[in-house]
C-alpha cells in the first residue's frame, strides 16, 4: 500500500471520528440518525477514495484518444469512455435516493411541522365544535376579538379606515368607491363567485335610454353613500341601479350584493376572496375558522347599525 493510498484511510477515519464526536458518540435507535451516519461514512469513503484515484491518474496518466471536434479557444477534450467506476456509483446513488425517499425516510413521514398542522387542525376541530351555536351577542363579541387582532392594523380600532388607508367599515360605501366601481365595474366574487358588474359602458339608464352620464354617476353616488335617502339621485338609482341591486339596494341572489348595508354572508366572501377597489387591494383571509368568520362578520355588520 503506498502513501497516498494510506493517506486516504487515515484521512477517512479521522473524518469518521470526528463526525462521531459531532454526533454526541451516539446514534440510538432513530432511523433518522442512522441514515444520517451511513450517509456520512459513504460519503466520505467515497469522496476521498475517488480523489484518491484521480490525482494518482493526475501522476501517472497521459492524455490520449480521439479529440472531440468542439474546442473553446483551442482547448479541446478527449472521446474517452465514461469511468465505469464513476458510473457505477452515480447509478447506486440513483438507486439510494428512490430508496431512501419511498421506504428508507418517505417524504410523509414525522415532522415538526407536519406534527405543528395536526395540532392546530385538532384545536381548530375543537374550537368550531365548541362554538358552533352562539348568540349574537357572543358572536359580536369574539368578532371585536378577532377583528383587533385581524383587521384593526389596516382598518384602525374604531374601524374607521384611518384616514382612507382601508375602507371604513362604519358605512357601507363611500363615495369614492361608489364612484370608483361604477367607473371601472367590478369583479371581488361579492356573492361567492364570478359575477362582474361591468363598468359605465355597460350601465344603460332605463329612464334615458342612454349610457350613464358623468352627472348621473355623480347624483347616483351621492344617493347611495347618503344610505339611499332623499331624491337627488333616486331616478337615477332606479333607471340604473335597481334592476339587480335591488330597489331597496339590498341585493339579489345570484345577481348582485348589498349596496345598502353590511351582512355576514357578504363579510364571509370578502374575508374568502379579498377585494380591490378605489383605495386597493384587500388580501384574503384563508386562516381563519368557519366560526371566526361568522363572529366577524356578525361584528363588522353591526358597526353599521
Amino acid at each position: 500500500m503506498n502513501k497516498l493510498m494510506v493517506f486516504g484511510v487515515v484521512f477517512v477515519l479521522a473524518l469518521l471520528g470526528l463526525t462521531w464526536v459531532v454526533a454526541g458518540g451516539q446514534v440510538g435507535d432513530d432511523i433518522v440518525n442512522k441514515l444520517a451516519m451511513l450517509g456520512a461514512v459513504a460519503t466520505a469513503t467515497i469522496a476521498i477514495f475517488v480523489a484518491l484515484k484521480y490525482i494518482r491518474q493526475m501522476q501517472t496518466d497521459k492524455a490520449g484518444g480521439k479529440l472531440a471536434e468542439e474546442n473553446w479557444d483551442g482547448i479541446g477534450e478527449y472521446k474517452n469512455e465514461l469511468p465505469f467506476g464513476w458510473a457505477i456509483i452515480f447509478f447506486g446513488l440513483v438507486i439510494w435516493a428512490i430508496w431512501y425517499f419511498l421506504a428508507g425516510y418517505p417524504v410523509n413521514a414525522y415532522s415538526q411541522i407536519g406534527e405543528y398542522n395536526e395540532a392546530v387542525a385538532e384545536h381548530d376541530a375543537k374550537f368550531e365544535a365548541q362554538y358552533a351555536n352562539m348568540d349574537e351577542e357572543t358572536l359580536k363579541e369574539m368578532g371585536g376579538s378577532i377583528f383587533i387582532v385581524q383587521c384593526a392594523p389596516c382598518h384602525g380600532l374604531q374601524a374607521d379606515g384611518i384616514d382612507g388607508k382601508a375602507a371604513n367599515l362604519n358605512a357601507r360605501l363611500e363615495e369614492k368607491t361608489i364612484k370608483h366601481v361604477i367607473q371601472n365595474g367590478s369583479n371581488n366574487q361579492l356573492l361567492g363567485m364570478e359575477m362582474p358588474m361591468p363598468d359605465r359602458n355597460g350601465l344603460m339608464n332605463a329612464n334615458t335610454g342612454a349610457l350613464i352620464t358623468d352627472a348621473e354617476i355623480d347624483a347616483v353616488t351621492k344617493f347611495v353613500a347618503g344610505g339611499m335617502k332623499g331624491t337627488e339621485g333616486a331616478d337615477v338609482f332606479a333607471g340604473t341601479c335597481a334592476a339587480c341591486h335591488g330597489a331597496d339596494g339590498k341585493g339579489m341572489d345570484m345577481v348582485a350584493p348589498s349596496i345598502a348595508d353590511f351582512n355576514p354572508t357578504l363579510i364571509a366572501n370578502v374575508l374568502k376572496h379579498g377585494k380591490k377597489g378605489a383605495i386597493g387591494a384587500m388580501p384574503a383571509f384563508n386562516n381563519l375558522t368557519e366560526a371566526q368568520v361568522k363572529a366577524l362578520g356578525a361584528y363588522v355588520t353591526s358597526l353599521s347599525k
